[in-house]
Parts: structure tokens; sequence; C-alpha cells
């Protein structure tokens, strides 16, 4: 199968979720929410606490910023332009745009985690990780920005409407219990996982994604011989199903049985 660059992708929006962490004695934990499971995008599943951004998030001013002021986009660590997401030169009114998009999402994702658990989180203690394209041909499609960040101190209190359960793991758990089937996660939420593991604390899984800068995953869903799998920058099919068991980069997920399996050569696409 090779892409279509002819196909009509659905009107794509914007949305933001957290990856909420805590330490424990064995270990970072990351808080999951369990959405209902007869409706919603995510029906059943167990997700980060998120959301779409509202027309409210959009503002030209920064909630944080004192009476409204608007804020510089350097001054918030940890965002977009902090960081200097995309390339200088050319791609710089692109540089602006997506900042401008980021600042909207981060607003939103304090916003989701409000109303879906009750915790505040402070806007300044987000860090962009990872901007989430889904594939062309699904009906809701949602650029979706990912931050982690230590949870705030608080009781968490469910949305009764939007989340059904919540529990605090190790990320190596969820996996495990995703893998036996005892648990749904969309592949975003998988893959964020995966990622987590291995670290000795919340500080040094925040300080690690500072560092790294913004990964972006743009998504292709095909397939392999070993059936359906999604496809990012880097790998050898990204353009091209038949090119899935040719020799070369491997940046994928598949996902036709569990456990689904990932495979990277490297660190995403900056």
């Amino acid at each position: 199968m090779t892409l279509d660059t002819e196909t009509v992708p659905a009107p794509i929006g914007v949305a933001a979720t957290v990856v909420l962490l805590r330490d424990s004695p064995e270990g970072p934990e990351v808080l999951l929410l369990e959405r209902p499971r007869h409706r919603g995008s995510f029906a059943g599943a167990w997700v980060f606490p998120g959301g779409g951004v509202d027309a409210d998030d959009r503002l030209p001013t920064d909630s944080s910023a004192p009476a409204g002021r608007a804020r510089p986009l350097a001054e918030l660590p940890g965002s977009a332009a902090d960081r200097g997401v995309g390339a200088a030169g050319g791609a710089a009114a692109a540089l602006r745009v997506e900042a401008i998009e980021e600042l909207a999402a981060r607003r939103a994702a304090v916003r989701e985690v409000r109303e879906e658990t009750a915790l505040e989180v402070a806007p300044e203690t987000l860090v962009a990780a990872a901007l989430w394209v889904p594939p062309l041909n699904v009906p809701k499609r949602l650029r979706t920005w990912f931050y982690v960040t230590a949870a705030p101190p608080g009781t968490i209190v469910l949305a009764e409407d939007e989340v059904i359960d919540c529990v605090w793991l190790r990320p190596q758990e969820a996996l495990a219990r995703h893998a036996s089937a005892s648990m749904t996660l969309v592949a975003p939420t998988w893959v964020t996982l995966h990622g987590l593991q291995g670290h000795e604390s919340v500080a040094q899984i925040v300080a690690g994604a500072q560092q790294r800068g913004l990964a972006h995953y743009e998504t292709r869903l095909g397939a392999s011989e070993q059936g359906p799998a999604l496809f990012w920058a880097g790998d050898v099919a990204y353009a091209d199903d038949a090119l899935a068991e040719q020799a070369g980069g491997r940046h994928r997920l598949e996902i036709g049985g569990l456990p689904w399996v990932y495979s990277a050569d490297g660190p995403p696409a900056r």
C-alpha cells in the first residue's frame, strides 16, 4: 500500500493531554483515566487526562500571566517557542504558528486536568514532549500535544460524565495489563508509556523531556507481514507497505495482536 497523496483528510483540530507523574518506592507512576465504555472517541480506553482545545483556550493572553498580561512565548519554560521547535530561516512563520498553537494547547491542558481530576497544574511546569498527528483516514483527527509534569498535590475528584475510574501505575505495569488484554490502551498512550520505562524518578523523566525537545509522530496506518501496523518517519515503509520487510530504518508499532511490538532505530523525529 503506497501512501495516497491524493487522499483528502478529515478536518483536523487540536487537543492536549497531560502525563501526570508521581514517585513511589517502586519507581515513577503515571495517572491513567478510564473513559466511559460506550461513548466517545476512546470508549473504554485508559488514557492520560486531556481533551480538545476550546475557543477560550485560544485567547491572545496567557492565563498564567498577572492580570491577563500577554506573555512572550519564550517566557514559558518547556514551551515550543522556548525550546526552538521547527527549523529557522524560512520556517520562522511555521514555527510561530506552531508555538501559538502550543500555548492554546497548554491552556487546554491545564483546564482539562482541572475539569477531569480537580488537580490544579501550573502551566509553566508543563513540558511539551510530543506532538501526535493521526492518520489521514481516521474520522476524527486531532493534533494532540503531550505534556509531562509532576502531579500537583491534591485529592483527585473525577468528572463523572467523562471518567469512570482512575489508577496510578508504573508504566511497565500498565503495558503488562494491556498485553494481557485487561486494560485497553490507544497507540499514543502505549508508546508514551513505553518511553517512560527505566527511569528512577519523576525528576529524571521531566529533565529528559526538556533535554530531548518535542518529538513529532505523524502517523500512517499500514501493514507488515505481522498484520496492521502504525508507521512513523524514519521507517523504511513509512510511505509504502511493500517495503515493510526490507532492510532499513524501523519506527513502527505492530498492533495486529497482543502484545504490541514497538521498533525504533533512534529517537523520534523532531
